[in-house]
């Protein structure tokens, strides 16, 4: 491909994604391809000669649209979203031109300063302590592919602080706790890191959140037995039903435990602090708050506070996949247990400590340049149309809670909605009806193309799980999909002969 080909099909391509998102609306959420329908349609070789472009975009619609689900779709509430922003697309165009693996400062500038910048404006975006800030010069952000990643590499952290802390102890003493609804994130970082993992129950009671007497009687009994409990994993809006952990009283318990390392995952719900309103219910005074506590000798961070948080704006932050956003009160954390500076990476800028070295705080030594389509989206939307944005959703989700809440008799709220998630059940006489009921529900609507949910299972109870997230829905799809969820609870109840 020449330059004018390339041109050519580049503004091609730039008015078939306007027009896929305008088709959004009228298509069908989800695909009707079986398993292994692709490898058939391209072959199981590369061509001998190469291919005419006509010939090779034609696929997409042939290939690869068939087995697209459309998460852009405003009839997509499944799992939660992946939000996509002409401002990304384009921005995503300028880093494929710019292809560098910006591994330190020398790599291109640019992409490690803005970089810096970007996590600095989306920090007080969300009200984040300065501590937070990389402008602190101690603490700082970095951009990541995914929670699970920035999850995985504060866990590494909180390992390398603990033996720091206490050189004698052994690995396979070392516990990470995480709760009942913390995601399976936390127990990949200890299968990956050979830890034990410890989830520990919440209860309904509770709102599914960890309370800081459980926290506390964990700890303790696990001491008691020899174990050394080493890092916690707290959550800010879970995935089964928007659980908040109590940080406030979260903190305060681990105030009096040195060796415990504090990390927030708040992948879906972070986002919304950026709406003053969430502020309170999203305990940002306890993840702000810095410990009363002294901290031990070479901790770098006190016990008793938030030592990292992490959330994703590629789930309701209008940013394209991926941009997981991840902040340290102290940059050591990260560098003093991953950097590792072979000769021919050396240069002066980073031997003086001048420049930020994004490899340091990080597994991988590559790295993509995020951080442009995160300046493109807040400085399109501003601050103004970002938090305009995330009341839509939460405005959206709150009428589908109304719905579910008009028609107590048939449905029921497993808990009160979180932000913009809904989880609900169909009531049914005795809990095994219940149970069967919701299953066969949940059943109905994966034969359905155009929505998309997804089941949770929750102190035993089945759950149907609303997740509102795109920003091309509208009040229309929410009473839509509220009139499928009527009609198939009726179909299952005549099915099952449920009254």
């Amino acid at each position: 491909m020449d330059r004018e080909q390339f041109r050519k099909a580049g503004y091609a391509a730039i008015d078939r994604v306007a027009d896929y998102f305008d088709s959004l609306p009228s298509q069908d959420v989800q695909s009707s391809v079986a398993p292994g329908f692709l490898p058939p349609l391209i072959g199981d070789a590369p061509p001998t000669q190469g291919e005419a472009w006509e010939e090779i975009e034609k696929d997409v619609d042939r290939v690869i649209m068939p087995g697209i689900t459309h998460w852009q779709s405003p009839n997509f509430f499944a799992f939660f979203p992946a939000n996509s922003t002409y401002e990304s697309i384009i921005a995503d165009i300028y880093v494929g031109a710019m292809s560098n693996p910006g591994f330190n400062w020398a790599c291109s500038p640019s992409c490690t300063e803005l970089e810096v910048v970007m996590m600095d404006w989306v920090a007080k975006l969300f009200s984040l302590d300065p501590s937070f800030y990389n402008s602190s010069n101690v603490g700082g952000g970095i951009i990541m592919g995914s929670a699970s990643e920035s999850c995985f590499t504060a866990v590494i952290a909180a390992r390398e602080r603990a033996l720091r802390l206490a050189p004698d102890t052994k690995h396979e003493n070392l516990v990470l706790y995480g709760t009942t609804q913390t995601h399976s994130l936390g127990a990949k970082a200890a299968l990956i890191l050979g830890l034990k993992f410890k989830a520990i129950e919440t209860r309904a009671e509770d709102m599914w959140g960890l309370r800081g007497s459980d926290l506390k009687e964990t700890l303790d009994e696990d001491i008691a037995n020899g174990l050394v409990p080493f890092c916690l994993i707290a959550t800010l809006g879970s995935t089964s039903t928007g659980a908040v952990d109590n940080i406030p009283e979260i903190t305060s318990v681990l105030s009096d435990y040195p060796l415990v390392f504090l990390h927030v995952d708040a992948a879906w719900a972070g986002v919304f602090l950026a709406c003053p309103e969430n502020h309170k219910v999203s305990h940002l005074e306890a993840i702000n708050a810095r410990s009363k506590a002294v901290a031990e000798t070479t901790a770098l961070c006190a016990s008793g506070e938030v030592h990292s948080f992490c959330t994703n704006l590629h789930k309701s932050g209008l940013v394209t996949f991926d941009a997981s956003c991840l902040w340290v009160r102290d940059r050591k954390l990260l560098t003093e247990a991953l950097d590792i500076t072979p000769p021919f990476l050396r240069n002066k800028h980073s031997d003086q400590g001048t420049v930020v070295d994004y490899r340091n705080w990080q597994t991988s030594l590559g790295r993509r340049f995020r951080s442009l389509k995160i300046m493109f989206v807040l400085r399109s939307y501003g601050v103004s149309g970002f938090q305009a944005h995330l009341r839509q959703l939460v405005s959206l989700a709150s009428h589908f809670e109304s719905l579910v809440a008009s028609e107590r008799d048939a449905f029921e709220l497993f808990v009160p909605r979180s932000f913009a998630l809904v989880v609900f059940r169909l009531r049914g006489t005795t809990e095994e009806e219940a149970d069967a009921l919701n299953r066969h529900f949940f059943a109905l609507t994966t034969e359905r193309k155009d929505i998309t949910l997804t089941p949770t299972v929750v102190g035993g109870k089945y759950c149907t799980r609303v997740a509102v997230g795109s920003p091309l829905t509208k009040v229309e799809h929410i009473d839509a999909a509220w009139s499928l969820v009527q009609q198939l609870a009726q179909e299952a109840r005549k099915t099952l002969k449920v009254v």
